[in-house]
């Protein structure tokens, strides 16, 4: 990957955005792809929505949610201690010792997360499932007033762990589910600004997919497109303690995951896998029997339902301030799906 792309790819993984509060980010999304595009807009709900060729009939639309995982704060004790309750969702245990970056109208807060030390727990307490009521955010605040005077109820926070290269490859950030997608969108819209196309293509970093792929089902209506894909992380199963009977086989570095299923449109798929095979681009498989639980759930079933594909980037220990992917497989979905796009015809049929 070229340094400015994966400079680019960096400060978006860096830059705080839970769901809700995605502005930050979305940001420098905006600013990456807008250079490059006819059309560049927001709407009320947080999305950003960038479009190439809008006076084609024909409109495809991508989607990558900006949103990731985080805290709020729920509740100030006159210690000056915070609790808080998970925007979206991990497993407490992952936060016990934790920095976090706290989000308030006058700037970021840094924090600690802490719980009571292990000497001074009994031995059925040990063995427990850590719990949110039983660990906090320490400012190091004195006191409730002091406290106060620094943070508020319903601010925001993220796990403070920037984004790191393992290997020339592989990069690890709390935040690729999933900036990876929204990065992918951004890098695709930029390619396809330098293509002929056929059709209109509106790219979209959508918000608050982790409260329940809101932004996508507003977007959407508002694109009313042709055809669509969504681009998500997906669970890889090549580390230990996974089951590949469950999850299917899913390794980094062997490619984009098109995957099959209810939500996806059997004929895109089809166009897809010849686009792969025509331009030598590696790709595995996996099925979703069942709803995916992405934006390619709302986008399918908009106005009158559009044709949709779900194109997964695979990944490692997801919903954990350390998820890996491969930047191998983030350029090879770009290339995929610029090629597919740019050798696309001004009307495609994808009735069933």
């Amino acid at each position: 990957m070229d340094k400015q792309r994966l400079d680019f790819f960096k400060e978006l993984l860096n830059t705080p955005s839970p769901s809700g509060s995605e502005l930050p980010a979305a940001k420098v999304w905006r600013s990456r792809v807008g250079e490059k595009v006819e059309n560049i807009s927001s709407d009320s709900h947080g999305n950003s929505i960038a479009v190439l060729n809008p006076e084609a009939d024909f409109k495809f639309m991508l989607a990558g949610h900006i949103d990731e995982i985080g805290l709020m704060i729920t509740y100030i004790d006159d210690d000056g201690f915070l609790y808080t309750g998970q925007v979206g969702g991990m497993d407490p245990a992952l936060l016990v010792g934790q920095r976090v970056r706290i989000l308030t109208d006058s700037g970021e807060v840094p924090g600690v997360i802490g719980r009571k030390a292990i000497h001074q727990m009994k031995p059925d307490e040990r063995k427990k499932n850590v719990e949110m009521e039983n660990i906090w955010v320490d400012i190091g605040a004195s006191g409730k007033e002091e406290a106060k005077k620094l943070v508020s109820v319903g601010d925001p926070m993220v796990v403070d762990v920037n984004c790191r290269e393992l290997t020339e490859d592989r990069i690890t950030s709390r935040g690729t589910d999933d900036k990876a997608g929204a990065f992918t969108v951004a890098e695709i819209m930029r390619e396809l600004a330098d293509r002929d196309l056929n059709i209109c293509v509106a790219g979209v970093a959508t918000v608050q997919e982790e409260l329940g792929i809101r932004g996508a089902r507003t977007s959407a209506f508002s694109v009313n497109p042709d055809a669509g894909i969504a681009f998500d992380v997906n669970f890889s199963s090549d580390h230990p303690e996974t089951d590949k009977k469950k999850l299917g086989e899913l390794k980094l570095g062997e490619g984009p995951n098109i995957q099959r299923g209810p939500n996806m449109n059997p004929i895109l798929n089809k166009c897809l896998f010849e686009t792969a095979k025509k331009h030598d681009i590696k790709y595995q498989v996996t099925s979703a029997p069942r709803a995916t639980g992405t934006d390619a759930n709302a986008i399918q079933v908009n106005r009158g339902s559009v044709a949709t594909g779900l194109i997964g980037i695979p990944n490692r220990y997801m919903h954990t301030p350390v998820e890996i992917v491969s930047l191998s497989d983030i350029e090879n979905v770009i290339k995929l799906v610029t090629e597919f796009l740019a050798e696309h015809p001004a009307q495609r049929d994808y009735r069933l």
